[in-house]
């Protein structure tokens, strides 16, 4: 990766996008008022900073081919000035091919034009989205089509985080850096379960050699907050992803969202795993029945570590400090109840609540 690549999403990318709670309802002031709520819940101040418009803003283009926004979305660079404003980025969505998944006008022919729209918009952000791309496109010209648009977002000068959402195809991990990609999806669509969240998190294992400063495996956005899983559920949700340096895309309403799902949201002590300056993204050291240990090496010689009870009763989870090549005793700190578990030798253990997590920091 070249130095200006790295500096772009040194860090997995913190924000909110529309697509999860909102989709194809979302609009100009909603968009404002989420902004405004980013910043006044304090979601601003604990690093969330991308508010990320998904499908169904585009409109036809013009005569000479530009791409026109909405009526949903009047002025998009008035409404990027206000997010702007607010010390925030703003991103937005197409696709490689002819039309967007919800049939909207994509990015097929039009790639440099496209580019060069968003960034006189002020766009920060592009969330490029394969759907029918595949009627034009064999699966085989994924590298190529989306370095296309890589190419187009650098050639305009404006520092464009590059999302590529293609579910995980042709493994994507191995060619998304070279095409442009900050991100890339590795997984199908998530939606707001169990069932599905753990489907996708804990099948991440073996992609962490792929990741690093400037480009990340993406198991796509958060549901925290949205409603279907328990709290102790949305807990193992934030831990698996920030276990994993996962881009963490909040998907709820911001503007309505209770204090539990503030502070899952906001947990500091959470959030700095994610964006730990080493950029290593976390792997599985144990599983047990339905019981699975995760650990990621962070900056300054520390783990943080991941007990995870996928099983119906709550059960007794133990990390082994010679699975992270440590012996010894070693300082223990709960990041979800902020606390230190004192100094313990050879290993660690937890009574986990049916899924749930207890997430570690080891020192």
């Amino acid at each position: 990766m070249t130095a200006g690549a790295q500096e772009l999403a040194a860090t997995p990318p913190m924000g909110w996008n529309s697509w999860n709670h909102f989709a194809r309802t979302i609009n100009d002031q909603i968009v404002r008022e989420i902004a405004d709520a980013i910043v006044s819940s304090g979601m601003k101040d604990a690093g969330y900073v991308y508010v990320n418009i998904d499908d169904t803003w585009e409109a036809k283009r013009d005569e000479q081919g530009n791409i026109q926004s909405n009526t949903k979305f009047p002025d998009m660079k008035a409404l990027a000035d206000y997010v702007h404003g607010k010390g925030l980025k703003i991103g937005i969505y197409s696709s490689p091919g002819p039309k967007t998944c919800a049939q909207y006008e994509g990015s097929y022919k039009h790639e440099e034009q496209d580019a060069k729209t968003f960034a006189a918009w002020g766009i920060d952000y592009l969330k490029y989205d394969w759907c029918s791309a595949n009627k034009v496109y064999q699966a085989s010209d994924m590298p190529r089509v989306y370095k296309m648009m890589g190419d187009a977002l650098k050639a305009t000068g404006r520092p464009i985080v590059f999302s590529l959402c293609q579910y995980g195809l042709e493994k994507v991990w191995e060619w998304g850096a070279a095409s442009g990609g900050n991100l890339w999806r590795t997984t199908d669509d998530i939606n707001d379960s169990w069932k599905q969240m753990t489907f996708i998190g804990f099948k991440q294992n073996g992609l962490e050699k792929y990741a690093g400063p400037g480009h990340w495996n993406d198991p796509d956005m958060l549901e925290v907050g949205n409603g279907h899983m328990t709290a102790d559920e949305y807990r193992t949700h934030m831990s698996l992803w920030c276990l994993l340096a996962a881009p963490l895309l909040a998907g709820n309403d911001l503007r309505s969202m209770t204090k539990e799902t503030l502070e899952i949201l906001t947990n500091r002590e959470a959030i700095a795993v994610d964006q730990d300056k080493l950029g290593k993204q976390g792997y599985r050291v144990a599983q047990q029945d339905a019981t699975e240990v995760w650990a990621k090496a962070l900056a300054g010689g520390e783990w943080a570590v991941g007990l995870f009870n996928r099983g119906p009763e709550a059960t007794k989870v133990t990390v082994a400090w010679k699975d992270l090549g440590l012996s010894g005793k070693h300082d223990v700190r709960d990041l979800w109840a902020h606390a230190d578990r004192g100094s313990h030798k050879d290993e660690f253990w937890y009574e986990v609540p049916s899924h749930g997590v207890a997430m570690l920091r080891v020192k």
